[in-house]
């Protein structure tokens, strides 16, 4: 069959045409647009540089609680796990017989100062009848001694008397320091005696000590950190995190360097002193040691959710002015709270993706927004 030009060929090459032309048309419009991210810039404040450890809560006192006479426990007057004051009563250990014992020497403290009055006299009268020719110097002699004897007698009874009075005084048991006193081990009733043990402990609470283990190379950086600075006080500033993740609100001070390092750990025990008013500070626990290092200093931080992680380690997503995604890898220091500390890969001012994450991959378009909140 022959078609002529510009006959009914024609027309169909031209449909054709048309229809592409509206079907690219379709496709243009069908596009997606750039997916959506919230960004944040990289800022810069003064950071501290800090060093980790864990360390454990040591109380400052503690004293385990003896009897120091034998006895019944007659009474007890302080409830387990309160506060108790230097001074206070806590234990009364049946009395009877020491009261009995302590007005006995008392007696004889009494009849020993007699005797004693008794031998003077007579060593006066004999040195009366000596000089008279009375009686002889033998008898005045003898007469010496026995008033010398006498006066021996009382400083015996005396002592005596003296210690039934400690033993009395010792059946009243009084708390030697201020603190929080835990389980009574014995109850009212049940007999106790030096060799029984603790009848209760306690610990004191604020100030309370916090004790960690610094390597030796820890160590030497901080003294030549303080030569270097002329510090001679010398003390550091030292923070903890509570079992619960949470930040402890009150700072502590560094009071105390071990003399030696541990042989096994090759470490130095370092204590600090923090205040505890709360007591939310238990003696025993462990918490999280930071320890600041010198000045604070600008450094640039990040918030922790746009730090990513894969088996080339640490990276962020950055949206350049042409509003493309740059993965780029960075190196991290110390946390800050919800930040973390950046010391290489980024500048300051640059855009990094906190939000849509997912959903973009580098070398793509985004539509980019400031985070909320900044």
């Amino acid at each position: 069959m022959h078609f002529e030009s510009g006959g009914p060929a024609r027309a169909i090459a031209i449909a054709g045409l048309g229809l592409l032309s509206c079907c690219g048309s379709a496709f243009a419009q069908a596009a997606p647009p750039p997916p959506a991210v919230s960004v944040i810039p990289v800022a810069s404040r003064e950071i501290t540089d800090t060093a980790n450890f864990v360390g454990r809560i040591v109380a400052i006192n503690k004293v385990d609680i003896v009897a120091r006479v034998p006895g019944f426990i007659e009474e007890r007057y302080f409830t387990e796990g309160q506060q108790v004051k230097t001074g206070d009563l806590l234990f009364r250990i049946e009395q009877a017989t020491y009261k009995a014992a302590l007005e006995q020497q008392q007696a004889n403290v009494a009849k020993a100062k007699a005797t004693e009055a008794n031998a003077a006299l007579q060593l006066e009268r004999g040195k009366e009848l000596v000089r008279s020719q009375n009686i002889p110097q033998a008898t005045v002699d003898q007469r010496a001694a026995d008033e010398g004897t006498a006066h021996a007698d009382v400083l015996v009874a005396q002592a005596a008397l003296e210690q039934a009075k400690i033993n009395f005084d010792y059946t009243e048991i009084h708390s030697p320091i201020d603190g929080r006193i835990g389980l009574a081990n014995f109850t009212v009733g049940n007999l106790v005696g030096p060799s029984s043990g603790s009848l209760a402990t306690i610990v004191s609470q604020d100030p309370i000590y916090v004790i960690f283990q610094a390597s030796e190379r820890d160590v030497l950086e901080y003294k030549h950190r303080i030569t270097a600075e002329g510090d001679k006080n010398g003390h550091v500033v030292v923070r903890i995190k509570l079992p619960d993740g949470s930040m402890y609100p009150l700072p502590g001070l560094s009071n105390f360097l071990d003399i030696q390092v541990g042989t096994t750990t090759d470490t130095v025990a370092v204590r600090a002193q923090f205040p505890n008013p709360q007591g939310l500070l238990v003696p025993g626990g462990f918490v999280g040691v930071t320890v600041e290092r010198g000045a604070p200093k600008q450094q640039l931080v990040v918030p922790q959710s746009a730090v990513q992680i894969d088996q080339a380690g640490h990276y962020v997503l950055v949206v350049d002015d042409a509003k493309k995604v740059e993965l780029r890898r960075v190196t991290t220091g110390p946390e800050q709270g919800p930040d973390i500390v950046v010391t290489a890969g980024l500048k300051k001012g640059e855009l990094i993706i906190v939000e849509g994450i997912q959903k973009v991959r580098p070398g793509q378009v985004v539509t980019a927004t400031p985070a909320s909140g900044n």
